[in-house]
């Protein structure tokens, strides 16, 4: 039997209108664009605004734009997976909804979530499923509303989270283009340090909990920082070692974009050469689930059928990956 791999075959986007900049923080927290930039890589970031606007707005648009671009009929799909950190709501499932807004009527849906690395397990989720033989187009969304978990006076994380959302249509392939391999990790040791501390089951919402502002993000960011920058490399390195992948082999880095200094710190040690990185970091900071698939719409008129690229993330849990696939068009 013909071994089947499961390709991307079409990318789509949606980030929001309004543009926070770093100049604009500076009005709201004490920082600066010099201590950001030098400190984050980021610019400036998009935020949602509107009243009923979610995350499953911007999932949405995002899958709009494919289908569009595409011209794919959305009652095609078999499955949509969104991948998020921040879901509309408590019990009902944001993708169902989006399934039915965008017409994929014949799919099923459901949420996955695991911080900042969702969309690189909905990626491997994906591919197990074409892999089945039983489903043929699985729609997998990142998409992320952070700015609703966002303490505006709290420069550890204000500066750096914004809002969006990327899509990618995965497909059968017969020719071995698509994903390849993959190394994921989980150690819930690093919960304590990146979490939203109130608003679950563990500690349901109260008036202490919101007089105390536990329905933000709060980070350690040094120890963050320092396992982001050790298993986000790791991985990747047994990712080739496995594949007997060299450099030169490689094509692009698709890092998870948390921070410009972790990216350029894994791609040193992947010793790749800058030009082989990709980075929108700059323009929309951290989006979480969003920030792999904004990267492949970003980067889609630069890559060519059959270039290798590696997939990286790092987020809370601690939760971590690499995946290694073969780009499927032109």
């Amino acid at each position: 039997m013909t071994k089947i791999t499961a390709a991307i075959t079409a990318v789509g986007k949606y980030v929001p209108d309004y543009i926070l900049s770093n100049k604009e923080l500076e009005t709201m927290v004490e920082t600066n664009d010099e201590w950001i930039t030098t400190r984050t890589g980021i610019k400036e970031r998009r935020i949602l605004k509107g009243e009923n606007k979610g995350t499953s707005f911007l999932a949405i648009e995002a899958a709009k734009d494919l289908i569009a671009k595409k011209n794919l009929d959305p009652k095609e799909i078999d499955l949509l997976i969104l991948a998020t950190a921040t879901p509309d709501m408590q019990a009902a499932s944001t993708g169902a909804f989006v399934a039915s807004e965008i017409g994929a009527t014949n799919a099923f849906s459901f949420d996955l979530e695991s911080a900042c690395s969702s969309f690189l397990y909905g990626m491997s989720v994906a591919a197990r499923y074409i892999e089945s033989r039983k489903y043929k187009k699985v729609l997998v969304i990142g998409s992320d509303m952070n700015s609703s978990m966002i303490d505006y006076k709290d420069r550890t994380t204000c500066i750096i989270f914004g809002d969006g959302a990327g899509a990618a249509l995965f497909e059968p392939n017969f020719d071995g283009l698509g994903v390849v391999d993959e190394y994921l990790r989980t150690d819930g040791a690093g919960r304590e340090f990146l979490n939203v501390a109130a608003g679950g089951s563990i500690r349901p919402t109260t008036q202490e909990t919101l007089d105390n502002d536990l329905h933000f993000v709060r980070q350690d960011g040094r120890t963050v920082f320092k396992n982001a920058v050790f298993n986000m490399a790791d991985v990747c390195l047994k990712v080739l070692e496995k594949n007997q992948l060299k450099k030169e082999d490689i094509q692009w880095l698709a890092a998870h974009q948390a921070n410009k200094r972790i990216i350029e710190a894994t791609a040193n040690r992947l010793d790749l050469a800058e030009d082989k990185v990709m980075m929108n970091i700059q323009n929309y900071g951290n989006t979480t689930s969003a920030t792999l698939p904004l990267l492949l719409a970003d980067y889609e008129n630069q890559l060519k059928k059959g270039d290798k690229i590696i997939f990286a993330a790092f987020g809370g849990g601690f939760s971590w990956g690499a995946l290694y696939l073969t780009w499927a068009y032109n």
